[in-house]
């Protein structure tokens, strides 16, 4: 196997879009052979502050309402929207290579999970980039929020509020809005659109179930409540609860469980 951590660095520090995928394509033969059980032994160096990580220099970052609404009733409102799912998906490879490296004292199983993420990800980014040059855009035109790396960096110390707050509760408010969008894209009739969102909602439900396996993992080998300690994380980080109307089909299928469901509507 290549060595995996010295990729796997690279792909962290690169900040060029074009390099990011690069390099977080060229980990997936290493991502194979973990898939096959070619486990190796946990190396590499430590890894730095969450700010050091790579990106590009724009887009600009504003706090999220000083964004504008955007809807999708003609171009530049496409472009908007297609803008910021593409900066989610950009800051989600970055997470997910975060995660690997971060984290990796969980083991190679966990390291694997999350590069596998990665490399969805970055799929991703190139399918809604792909969109945003069909409109005469590009990723960074336009201004887009930290929230969700600022996330990181607050649990870069506790790989337990990471799972809850990055995959299952950020990236799960991600399921909760594809639907709308869906609405939206579906309304103009741009099946070119429609058929990139389809990919991401299929491979977000398993992103976020990931998150919710490590995050239920993690509580028991602390004998901790799932739901209870899920709340408390959420109010001790005072981050965004989830909205209804939730996507309770998609929660379910990324393992929510109902009575989990039931709270988090408010039932």
């Amino acid at each position: 196997m290549p060595d995996l951590f010295a990729q796997l660095e690279v792909a962290w520090y690169a900040s060029a879009t074009e390099q990011k995928c690069q390099a977080v394509d060229e980990l997936i033969p290493c991502y194979l052979d973990l898939c096959l059980g070619h486990l190796p032994e946990i190396a590499g160096r430590q890894v730095p502050d969450c700010a050091e990580i790579g990106r590009p220099a724009q887009p600009i970052c504003v706090p999220p309402e000083s964004l504008p609404f955007r809807k999708a009733i003609d171009r530049e409102g496409r472009a908007a929207l297609l803008h910021a799912i593409a900066h989610i998906e950009f800051n989600a490879i970055n997470l997910a290579l975060d995660a690997a490296w971060r984290f990796k004292a969980l083991g190679m199983l966990f390291v694997r999970d999350w590069i596998g993420v990665a490399i969805e990800e970055s799929y991703h980014f190139k399918l809604i980039e792909a969109r945003l040059h069909d409109l005469a855009y590009a990723y960074g035109d336009l201004p887009a929020h930290t929230g969700l790396w600022n996330l990181a960096n607050e649990t870069a110390q506790d790989v337990l509020a990471r799972m809850a707050l990055v995959p299952r509760l950020m990236e799960a408010r991600g399921l909760d809005a594809l639907p709308p969008i869906f609405r939206a894209f579906q309304g103009i009739g741009d099946k070119p659109t429609l058929r990139a969102l389809s990919v991401i909602a299929r491979d977000e439900v398993r992103h976020v179930a990931l998150g919710d396996l490590w995050f239920r993992k993690l509580c028991a080998s602390e004998n901790l409540p799932v739901s209870d300690t899920y709340q408390s994380l959420i109010v001790g980080y005072d981050v965004p609860r989830p909205r209804p109307p939730l996507n309770e089909a998609a929660r379910s299928a990324a393992g929510f469980d109902t009575a989990e469901l039931d709270l988090l509507c408010g039932r």
